[in-house]
């Protein structure tokens, strides 16, 4: 079983892959958080001018190294258009966090965005990212699927894959980063995988987390920290690989740019059969202070020396570890 996809998704999926069929792309679609970030490292507010001219000095520092780069329209086009010519555009249709005014993480779409609009500005893929708990019952989660639905019929229409972003968390716990959380991540991930493979999504590409926490497993873990053996760890990355049939990339989620490395190359050893990457903070994160504290130079050097470096050792990982999507992959008009 194969992704179905029509002749223009699968000339602007390969837009956004390397020669080998292999997605090595480069994330900072971050609003909320990134005007976090630069307002912690500067007295006083982050301005909307300093959050888009970072994006753009990453995009064309990075890109050069990078088989496409996924921006926002709210803040990201300069950095769209300073691009490297040979990296692909993804493009998030989503506003940045979700509706808190309602039990339920429920998404909410850009208001003056469209697939068309999308396709129009250059982009080769819609992003929709989806906060998903496979437990919360269906009062939240046919709403949820449902917009998934229509998201991907949308992209579809317009002729541009549809790349679905899944974040998961468990409704019944404040925390996703502790033991407790860990302790059920690889069933909520890997049964969220498997939902939204499902044809009726028309998903093209799934961005997923990989499915433990890494910092619970033996030998990356105190051993008192210690929630998955490296035999139990490896066998979800598998059990979330044999959940899909669609090509599938793995999100970095703000962990650092070593432990997302270990991650990957844990995933290849485990048998994940993972066509790339959609990589944000851990490449280009620890740029921001030294832009927000010393003006654009200071943010230019990081991002010439250790933000190249960071996505170069990504990208000498990737040809190690990571699978071509072409042979999951169906052209029909």
């Amino acid at each position: 079983m194969s992704v179905k996809l029509t002749t223009s998704q699968y000339e602007h999926l390969k837009q956004l892959s390397n020669e080998q069929d292999v997605i090595a792309a480069l994330a900072i679609d971050q609003r909320g958080s990134l005007h976090k970030m630069i307002a912690a490292a500067t007295p006083g507010e982050a301005s909307a001018t300093a959050i888009t001219e970072y994006k753009k000095i990453v995009s064309e520092e990075l890109t050069k190294y990078a088989s496409a780069i996924l921006l926002d329209p709210e803040f990201g086009l300069p950095a769209a258009h300073a691009r490297a010519a040979n990296a692909g555009l993804l493009l998030s249709y989503e506003k940045t966090g979700y509706d808190a005014s309602e039990p339920g993480r429920f998404p909410d779409l850009i208001e003056n965005q469209s697939a068309l609009r999308i396709a129009e500005e250059g982009g080769d893929a819609v992003k929709f990212l989806l906060y998903y708990d496979v437990d919360e019952g269906d009062a939240v989660n046919d709403r949820k699927r449902a917009f998934v639905e229509r998201v991907g019929a949308e992209a579809k229409a317009n002729g541009l894959p549809f790349f679905l972003e899944l974040v998961t968390y468990a409704a019944d716990q404040d925390s996703v980063a502790d033991a407790a959380y860990a302790k059920v991540k690889p069933h909520k991930v890997i049964e969220t995988t498997r939902e939204f493979s499902d044809p009726r999504y028309n998903v093209s590409v799934l961005k997923v987390e990989v499915p433990v926490n890494q910092q619970f497993v033996e030998g990356f873990a105190a051993d008192e920290n210690v929630v998955y053996s490296q035999a139990e760890a490896a066998g979800y990355y598998k059990q979330q690989a044999e959940a899909t049939a669609l090509p599938f990339i793995f999100l970095s989620a703000g962990v650092s740019n070593e432990l997302f490395l270990a991650e990957l190359k844990f995933a290849k050893e485990a048998g994940s059969t993972f066509n790339g990457v959609l990589c944000g903070r851990a490449t280009w994160k620890n740029g921001v202070v030294p832009f927000a504290k010393d003006g654009e130079a200071a943010g230019k050097q990081w991002l010439q020396t250790e933000g190249k470096a960071n996505i170069e050792r990504l990208n000498a990982v990737l040809a190690d570890t990571a699978t071509p999507w072409d042979s999951k992959v169906t052209v029909e008009d």
